[in-house]
């Protein structure tokens, strides 16, 4: 009998497979950080012990969920300026804001209430888009849970940086300290069309080629976007940004709510990725990203939360319900993107749009042991039909109990292990009487 570090049973696993396999009375077993076996119970209780072993039989494991966008540290505005028009939000208040309050010390309270809440909710992956991602970096390390860290860049001067060259220069200062890093990668993050210049992108382009990193930026995000560029530059966005050569396998596009018939076609020929924030886009009346089209293109698709301040939580069991909702509503279908799809948006597919589809996104053996445990057992997900359908459509985030990552526990039974959540409380109480005495 082999001994291994971990061992976890419960009544199902999904563990996102081609044939969109759910297994009954299964074990995990883990060793080393990564999964070893997936086999029944009665199987591995012969052939493995191990050092902890884990009885979920009221619970469904999941892979660790992927939130492929947002801004972290922005969790401390939430709730701030809410109900208006994005350029108003930002221009008129979330903008001030930043002026006024975003230091080294702000982004590290921010980042640690937005980990605490992710982890929480089942989330192990975070592709952050902010500013001092040093700070954010620091929580990702003390907290258990993995990041690609954006290397931010935009035209104007912030509290960070003052100019393109400084963001750049930062920017990959943190990749080199955190280039071995098990758990943190970098990405390059040019905040939007309208924000960075052609000069700038071409610049990344190059530098990302040179380094082997993904590109994620906010494209399409408001039909006043798209507007602006037609006045600006006499085409649209994605026009503009396929001339210089941005629409690549390595681009992660943000939002992507104004779409034309041939705009999806450039992408789905690039190998464009595109990552879904749905109810940041309801919620400031963006538009509608056409998920079911862009599935029927063979376009990668994924989710993310966007910031707290503008949706108001990272609950990514309400982006997975949401995005399959929305994407039948938009197509008038009611077959389109079913339950496994948005599962797989949320796990496999962000895992392919960072290049970590050999190492996380899936259940299977070799990778790493990112693992979610959802009680599927309560009132409000009984009966249990098909228990993916449950996960999406009836389940929720305080569902989640337990999370690892890399085989290292982060959550048992609803309690954080590595973030005091005390202190993460009274940090983000403090920095809201700040916030809030000068009027924001």
């Amino acid at each position: 009998m082999e001994n291994v570090d971990l061992i976890i049973k419960a009544r199902w696993v999904v563990p996102i497979t081609k044939d969109q396999t759910v297994l009954e009375n299964h074990a995990i077993i883990v060793k080393d950080a990564r999964i070893v076996a997936l086999l029944p119970q009665e199987q591995a209780k012969q052939l493995y012990s191990a050092n902890v072993v884990h009885d979920l039989n009221e619970h469904c494991l999941i892979p660790g969920l992927i939130n492929n966008h947002t801004h972290t540290p922005m969790s401390l505005f939430r709730g701030l300026a809410d109900d208006l028009p994005l350029m108003t939000w930002l221009n008129d208040h979330i903008w001030p804001a930043e002026n006024a309050f975003v230091s080294d010390a702000f982004v590290e309270a921010g980042s640690a209430l937005a980990i605490a809440e992710m982890i929480r909710g089942g989330t192990t992956y975070f592709n952050d888009m902010y500013f001092f991602p040093e700070a954010t970096a620091r929580i990702v390390d003390k907290s258990g849970i993995r990041a690609s860290l954006g290397i931010v860049v935009i035209e104007f001067p912030t509290n960070w940086a003052s100019s393109v060259e400084e963001y750049l220069h930062k920017g990959h200062q943190l990749h080199d300290h955190y280039r071995h890093h098990p758990r943190i990668n970098t990405i390059y993050s040019p905040h939007a069309p309208y924000t960075v210049a052609n000069k700038t992108l071409e610049q990344i382009i190059t530098n990302a080629e040179e380094m082997d990193m993904p590109i994620s930026m906010h494209i399409h995000e408001t039909a006043d976007e798209v507007a602006h560029s037609l006045k600006e530059y006499g085409v649209r966005p994605l026009d503009r940004l396929q001339h210089i050569g941005l629409l690549s396998p390595r681009l992660l596009a943000v939002h992507m709510t104004q779409l034309t018939s041939d705009e999806i076609k450039w992408c789905a020929e690039a190998g464009v990725h595109i990552t879904h924030c749905p109810e940041s886009n309801l919620k400031l009346a963006s538009g509608f990203c056409p998920v079911a089209e862009l599935h029927i293109n063979d376009i990668n698709v994924t989710i993310g939360t966007d910031g707290a301040a503008s949706n108001n939580d990272l609950d990514m069991f309400a982006e997975m319900r949401q995005t399959a909702l929305l994407a039948k509503a938009v197509a008038g279908d009611a077959a389109a993107v079913p339950a496994h799809t948005a599962l797989e948006m949320a796990t496999i597919n962000a895992a392919k749009s960072l290049g970590m589809e050999q190492e996380i996104g899936s259940l299977e053996i070799g990778k790493q042991a990112d693992i979610v445990a959802v009680q599927l057992s309560d009132i409000e997900t009984q009966p249990v039909y098909d228990v993916v359908s449950q996960l999406v459509y009836a389940s929720s985030r305080d569902k989640v109990t337990d999370v690892w990552v890399a085989g290292k526990q982060l959550l048992n039974s609803r309690q954080l292990l590595t973030l005091n959540e005390t202190k993460v409380i009274q940090d983000a109480q403090q920095w809201a009487i700040k916030i809030g005495s000068q009027g924001q």
